[in-house]
């Protein structure tokens, strides 16, 4: 069970029992494999002035929820606490990760994905559900993780919640700084459009690692299948000219600009107003002919967001994004300087292992005088690093040159 795996990775475990749970488990059983006395009474008269629940929450560095019923996220995403676990929730300062049970159509509900979204804007991480057969014959997500995989999970975001801690600095404390992610969506007509494979998620962990470092965020983000950091104001686009035009708004109150998106770089100079039809010969009824030689698409360039930020009256520091394929630090240098930005960020797109929808990346950070090659990770601590590289450099640019903060 989950109560031994964490034990076997060296950790304390003190485990709340819930009243459904006691149903499934005894408190004998778990305070054999804990060590410790397991808690189930709001009112425990063994606990600390008999508010186990705050004695708990001082003491406890991580809370797992495991398994976590859809009853369980309902009180937790409402704030109601009739037991001992849900105060615990409330009480403790603690990182709070939950792993959901439950059958896959409950998951898979509206109800619980609004909770399942609240508990993530409140700072919850979840682990799983994984997917697969379960006990009432169903087949789908909403299995618990398996307990090494949670302990494996619970090290991992622990470690990784540490070195966050440690790494961020209060250095933009007071700035204002706007970033765009994701791709663009281009139509073509109502139902098909040109893209990218963008993720979204080195623009959305830039967006956390600079709130983390004391900044007021404006996340300028295209579509993508992410939830917003905690914090961070998101404004949402389609196409790249809602994109230039969301960013042209907000401009003149940025301190520092950085440019992840994956930007479309042409449009489709007319879009159909139906859905174009496939019809062969010479078409039926109210549908065109189609072209034997296939569809022809008429592009027009995209206005280039990041270069008209460079050149905006009320200029802000300005951090590119290259996404290269080969000559990757020779392409980023010339668009560096062809554009005027301050720092240009450059990844190599064809290493799988950091492309684009990877959880890892590798960057270059390129700016006037210097570069610095950052190793691969998982995107959230490079983000941090990359954070506190534009930072140092924006703090430089203010000290040498006439660069001014943003007007509130």
């Amino acid at each position: 069970m989950t109560v031994r795996a964490l034990r076997q990775a060296g950790a304390e475990v003190q485990v709340v029992l819930t009243a459904s749970a006691s149903q499934f488990v005894t408190a004998t059983s778990l305070q054999a494999v804990s060590g410790n006395p397991v808690r189930s009474d709001l009112w425990d008269p063994a606990a600390e002035a008999s508010m186990g629940h705050i004695e708990l929450a001082r003491w406890a560095d991580a809370v797992l929820i495991a398994p976590a019923t859809a009853n369980t996220m309902a009180l937790l995403a409402t704030g109601q606490a009739p037991d001992l676990l849900t105060t615990l929730y409330l009480a403790t300062d603690a990182p709070v990760f939950i792993a959901p049970a439950m059958n896959q159509a409950m998951w898979l509900h509206p109800a619980t994905q609004r909770n399942r979204q609240q508990l993530q804007q409140d700072g919850v991480e979840f682990f799983g559900p994984g997917a697969g057969e379960q006990a009432c014959g169903d087949i789908g997500p909403g299995r618990m993780l398996e307990p090494a995989e949670l302990a494996e999970a619970l090290q991992t975001a622990l470690a990784t919640a540490t070195q966050r801690t440690t790494s961020v600095s209060p250095s933009l404390a007071g700035k204002r700084v706007m970033i765009t992610a994701g791709p663009t969506q281009e139509a073509i007509d109502p139902v098909r459009y040109i893209s990218n494979h963008s993720s979204g998620k080195q623009g959305y962990a830039l967006a956390a690692a600079a709130k983390a470092a004391g900044a007021t965020v404006t996340l300028v983000s295209g579509p993508v299948a992410l939830d917003c950091p905690q914090g961070v104001e998101r404004i949402a686009v389609t196409s790249a000219a809602e994109m230039h035009q969301a960013v042209q708004q907000r401009v003149a109150q940025t301190d520092i600009f950085i440019g992840v998106a994956a930007v479309a770089d042409y449009r489709p100079a007319d879009v159909a107003t139906q859905k174009i039809k496939k019809v062969d010969g010479a078409g039926q009824g109210d549908k065109p002919a189609r072209d034997p030689s296939g569809l022809q698409l008429n592009l027009v360039e995209n206005p280039d967001i990041i270069a008209a930020v460079a050149k905006s009256p009320t200029r802000p520091f300005v951090v590119g994004f290259a996404a290269e394929t080969h000559n990757t630090l020779g392409f980023a240098r010339d668009k560096r300087v062809r554009k005027q930005l301050d720092m240009i960020l450059v990844n190599d797109v064809s290493d799988k292992s950091i492309g684009f929808g990877s959880d890892s990346n590798a960057i270059t950070v390129i700016w006037a005088d210097g570069e610095l090659a950052l190793p691969s990770q998982p995107k959230d601590l490079l983000a941090i690093e990359l954070i506190t590289q534009i930072a140092e450099r924006y703090a430089a640019e203010l000290a040498t040159t006439n660069l001014q903060p943003a007007v509130n």
